[in-house]
């Protein structure tokens, strides 16, 4: 009996009951002779300098948005400061002198004030029988805008000189008449001692005219005033902020003060409902904080950021303001500002608008800043835990279903400014998928179907394809992430279209080879649409030949990138060889088994052993394969040669994968004389003292050919190949059923011509390891599960007909 037919006889007995035990047929394709290959996934390499487009980046300097620029106060402007109508009133002739008496927060002289008619419109006659106009409470806040008359009044009289209001118009004139006793050198501390109002008399005078209450939004505080709470809450926080005159060196001390400022400034303007846009008083407050830009101060910027972020800005000052995050967030030492404040809140409400065609290029620096900070790992991790990867495949799909507009001009910007954002949003997901929490994201947001979209909308853009590329081929070494893609539709002919359509671009070929090795290594269906993918072989094969002709130059002979794409060409190639349908086809295919020879021919173990080492694995996977079309077994005198100096090398990789591919092709009679005369059978008899599992599985796999021709018998026994077989049976066996199995074919094979030597010690392990109870097995149900269905369908059949076979022998008078 040989071992071919013990090996298809054990397959009979074994195959039913595999469909009842999982584990064992698991165990079972471990050890086919097809095997997946791994390998390192490429290197992202480090940006040098933080900038909205990497220096590897394919697009032109001129004619993307810049990465640097300068930012001050001027480049801001309060637009909201005009009156609604949007007319800008001319500035007065003259320079206002207006009295304290008449501010709504007035002090001494409040009483003095002229009472407000009881009706809009009416009119007091005077004891002399004149006419007075009518006077409204909070009349001083609505003169026109500052001018350069005004430049000299108090902070407060300022604010109220911004705030016109369309009912008031028509009072500019009259209000102008009553002069102020103040000069325009006023303090601003003065002021605001003599600027406080009791809560009594506002709450008087808004009982007596409702119409001209203060009012900044529809939402007040029932305990407080809302002048009141601009008295004490607001106007001296932007007195404090006056104080400041650009240009002046501030200490870090102070700066903690402004921030501290800033923030409280906040919260009360939070508590207040008066964020966004529902304080009238909106633009003077935003005016000022744009003043303290000037200071120079990134802790106080981002401070003020925030802060103008909630006041729900837009146009040119959204733009600015997501221009100043940016250039903060260029420099990785601002880092842990972000971490200590809510900013990230603020900037991820940018990227959830509804219509971002309205501020493409404040999201453009807004996620820009994003993806510089996603590099941090701390950041990143408090980016997830706020669903930034769900945010940015919501902000993609708007990019990728944009307006329709039938303008080309317009249709090509709106197509260049997505194409510049989607490189951030990319950028930002290729570094979060680092983080090992952020597979679920990925996993539960629809991520790979987004992200193959984009790719397919964006297959000329080669910054979009090259982040893409990353992130799929970091995600694709786990499992679950693996099976994920392999499901998306289409994915793997748009990687195949992309290699063929950028095949000279060596960071986007490498992601891709990698990321589909990674899908069928595991993948059944990928392996099998990769190959049913219409030109989808000879993109592969195309690719081979052309960076194979590179690397044959003597200047790139070493090149290690172009020897980095090989090297996951040919791993893919292995693992699409596992189907049996591609692994015939690629078996007879004469230009794929030419390109693996011509690796084995050229290179050199010792300085390319991955490169090396792979090819000969892919050999091996397709001499599996036993059909008459194979080329690899019509040429194995060839690869037999080749294998031969493999043999001699001093990497233990390289040696186990020739034997291995020996195993194979020793089927063929004349590949077992071509071992034998090249006495290759004493280099594989001598790996059985390895003591390694895998080593000794592999040269059994020539053994058992070798011991199946009666020609070679006798010579295996010289060699003392069946006291080797023994020790590895009994140091091995228990731990590896599987090998404990081919090494029992191995022996049987070796006893066919009647001869055995130290049949009675090989009994006696026989007969210990085919006793159940007397074996030793692990405490962890799952392992001993395994093993357990090891040793009776793998081993114990081959056992028992070998140990019988040896009591025949051994007993007087019956012949075997």
């Amino acid at each position: 009996m040989s071992g071919m037919d013990l090996q298809q006889d054990s397959s009979e007995h074994v195959q039913p009951r595999l469909q009842r035990q999982t584990s064992a047929e698991i165990v079972s394709e471990a050890r086919r002779s097809l095997r997946a290959l791994a390998t390192q996934r490429p290197l992202t390499p480090q940006e040098k300098h933080r900038a909205l487009f990497g220096e590897s980046s394919s697009r032109a300097h001129d004619g993307r948005p810049p990465s640097a620029f300068s930012l001050h106060g001027r480049h801001f402007e309060a637009p909201d400061s005009r009156p609604g109508s949007g007319t800008r009133l001319s500035p007065l002739e003259h320079k206002p002198r207006l009295s304290v008496s008449l501010d709504e927060y007035g002090g001494d002289n409040e009483a003095s004030l002229p009472k407000p008619p009881a009706e809009r419109g009416s009119t007091r006659i005077g004891s002399g029988g004149s006419r007075t106009r009518p006077l409204r409470a909070a009349s001083i806040h609505r003169l026109p805008v500052m001018t350069p008359h005004t430049k000299n009044m108090s902070l407060e009289a300022r604010i109220e000189v911004e705030q016109p209001d369309d009912r008031e118009k028509l009072h500019y004139a009259d209000v102008t008449e009553h002069k102020t006793k103040l000069s325009s050198e006023t303090d601003l501390h003065t002021l605001l001692k003599h600027s406080r109002i009791p809560q009594t008399d506002v709450s008087t005078e808004r009982e007596a005219k409702p119409e001209a209450r203060l009012g900044y939004g529809d939402t007040c505080d029932d305990n407080m005033d809302d002048s009141v709470f601009w008295s004490t809450k607001v106007l001296p926080v932007l007195q404090e902020f006056e104080s400041f005159a650009p240009g002046d060196g501030v200490s870090d001390e102070i700066v903690g003060q402004l921030c501290i400022s800033c923030n409280r400034l906040h919260d009360a303007l939070a508590e207040r409902g008066m964020l966004g846009r529902q304080c009238k008083k909106r633009s003077a407050i935003l005016r000022t904080l744009f003043r303290l830009i000037d200071v120079g101060s990134d802790r106080l910027n981002l401070t003020l950021a925030k802060l103008i972020l909630a006041l729900n800005v837009s146009g040119n000052n959204l733009l600015n303001i997501c221009k100043l995050v940016f250039k903060i967030s260029r420099n990785a030492s601002n880092d842990g500002m972000f971490l200590a404040d809510s900013i990230l809140d603020s900037l991820l409400c940018q990227l959830q608008c509804e219509d971002v065609w309205s501020k493409a290029e404040a999201v453009l620096y807004c996620v820009g800043s994003l993806k510089l900070l996603s590099g941090n790992s701390a950041v990143s991790s408090r980016l997830l835990a706020k669903d930034f990867i769900g945010t940015l495949l919501q902000l993609s799909n708007s990019l990728m279903h944009g307006p329709v507009t039938a303008d080309v001009t317009t249709q090509r910007s709106e197509g260049i400014i997505a194409g510049h954002i989607l490189v951030q949003v990319t950028a930002a997901l290729r570094n979060i998928a680092d983080q090992s929490e952020s597979r679920p994201s990925f996993l539960s947001n629809e991520a790979f179907f987004t992200l193959c979209v984009i790719l397919e909308h964006h297959r000329s853009d080669l910054d979009i394809c090259i982040n893409v590329a990353r992130i799929f081929s970091k995600l694709s070494t786990y499992t679950e992430c693996c099976h994920a893609l392999a499901e998306t539709p289409r994915c793997c002919k748009l990687f195949l279209e992309l290699l063929g359509k950028h095949s000279r671009k060596q960071d986007l070929v490498v992601r891709l080879l990698f990321t589909l090795g990674n899908l069928t290594s595991k993948s059944v269906e990928a392996r099998e649409r990769v190959y049913e993918e219409e030109g989808g072989i000879d993109v592969l094969l195309d690719l081979f030949q052309a960076y194979q002709e590179t690397l044959s130059s003597p200047e790139q002979c070493h090149a290690p990138e172009k020897e980095d794409i090989l090297v996951k060409l040919i791993r893919l190639l292995a693992n699409l060889a596992i189907h049996p349908t591609v692994g015939t086809a690629l078996a007879a295919n004469s230009l794929c088994v030419q390109l693996l020879l011509e690796v084995l021919g050229r290179r050199c173990v010792e300085k390319s052993e991955e490169l090396v080492i792979n090819a000969v694995a892919t050999i091996n996977n397709l001499s599996y394969y036993q059909c008459e079309s194979s080329v690899v077994r019509s040429q194995h005198t060839h690869i037999s040669q080749l294998l031969l100096k493999l043999l001699l090398s001093s990497s233990m990789d390289a040696v186990l994968e020739a034997t291995r591919v020996f195993g194979n092709l020793s089927q063929i009679r004349a590949v077992r004389r071509f071992i034998m005369q090249h006495r290759v059978e004493q280099f594989v008899v001598t790996l059985l003292d390895s003591k390694t599992p895998d080593v000794c599985f592999s040269a059994c796999g020539v053994l058992i050919n070798l011991s199946a021709d009666p020609d070679h018998r006798a010579a295996l026994r010289a060699e003392g190949t069946t006291q080797k077989l023994m020790d590895c049976l009994r140091d091995l066996g228990p731990r590896d059923w599987h090998l404990a199995a081919v090494v029992c074919q191995t022996l049987w094979n070796c006893s066919l011509d009647g001869e055995m030597q130290h049949s009675q010690k090989l009994l006696e392990i026989l007969q210990l390891y085919t006793d159940k109870g007397a074996l030793q097995w692990p405490s962890d149900d799952g392992v001993r599960q395994v093993q357990e269905a090891c040793w009776e369908l793998l081993f114990l059949p081959v056992a028992e007909s070998l140990r019988q076979r040896l009591h025949v022998e051994d007993t007087p008078g019956i012949s075997p």
